[in-house]
């Protein structure tokens, strides 16, 4: 599966659900596997008892095709019956039997019926030896139903990655349009403030008679506060890196979260810095698709 190019193209999601059943050497066997959303990989196996190496060989299938997620592996076993399956045990049969005749030496009863003396504990007992969950045929039939169960789980985890990688894709594309709209307005934005900057100069010129050198320096420094162009240059750079994230082949969850707190930490700052509501709005709307983004990121392998 990870030489297929669709496959490349898509992230994987870390809920998803994977089943399989059979049967092996007289043993059903029935796998359920639950993925949910985790920080790391944890994996919880609920097995019959005697299957040790069962579980350590799934443990090891199953970290080599996923890295994080909440998993849960649950296998039950059941022996598969036949028309011979139950024998009569003699012993327990002879003392049911003086038992019997015991009682009716001592009252007049009616003589018991065959099923109902077959019904008394011990005398009816299964003809199969005991099962043992470890026998080497046996644990081979459980790994390649876990196999087939692990494979349904990824496949689930694929497509749900596949409707997030359309969501995330459209949040970037969102972002990066909010980025251009802040780019044009940033533009304007520096000459309306260089117009009142100079309008507030004439007048403090006038009232206060300050130099117009120290005022010019004031005005600068005024006008380097209120440059966006370094925050949009590195959201821009961060929507790059977030497309040729989601685009590689492998887990992408944990980057993907480290980009949403570089944007979150870029839209922050040009709301402090925006100097008219217009622009702030914009970093307001971008912290919203952040947001979004992260949650979204939550979901991501």
């Amino acid at each position: 599966m990870a030489d297929d190019p669709d496959h490349a193209l898509c992230l994987h999601s870390m809920t998803g659900f994977g089943r399989s059943n059979g049967n092996v050497a007289g043993v059903s066997w029935n796998w359920e596997l639950r993925s949910v959303n985790s920080r790391g990989l944890e994996v919880r196996f609920r097995l019959p008892v005697g299957c040790d190496r069962v579980e350590a060989e799934c443990r090891k299938r199953l970290s080599g095709r996923v890295t994080r997620g909440a998993v849960s592996c649950l296998l039950t076993t059941a022996t598969v019956s036949g028309p011979s399956s139950f024998n009569v045990n003699r012993e327990a049969l002879e003392v049911a039997l003086e038992a019997i005749a015991s009682v009716r030496s001592r009252i007049e009863t009616a003589p018991p019926r065959p099923e109902a003396i077959l019904a008394l504990r011990g005398v009816l007992e299964g003809a199969n030896p005991e099962l043992v969950l470890d026998d080497d045929v046996i644990v081979d039939g459980f790994i390649k139903g876990f196999d087939a169960a692990l494979e349904a789980l990824v496949n689930a985890r694929l497509e749900e990655g596949a409707s997030l990688r359309s969501i995330v894709t459209a949040q970037l594309f969102e972002i990066d349009r909010l980025v251009s709209a802040a780019e044009k307005l940033a533009g304007t934005t520096a000459t309306a403030l260089k117009d009142r900057l100079a309008a507030q100069l004439r007048e403090l010129i006038e009232v206060e008679k300050l130099a117009p050198e120290r005022l010019a320096q004031e005005a600068a420094l005024l006008a380097v506060k209120a440059d966006v162009r370094e925050e949009l240059d590195r959201l821009r750079a961060h929507v790059i890196s977030a497309r040729d994230l989601i685009a590689r082949p492998g887990a992408a969850g944990r980057k993907l979260d480290f980009l949403t707190q570089e944007f979150n930490r870029e839209a922050n700052t040009l709301c402090a810095k925006a100097p008219n509501l217009e622009l702030k709005q914009i970093g307001l709307d971008l912290k919203a698709v952040i947001d979004q983004l992260r949650e979204q990121a939550q979901n991501v392998e």
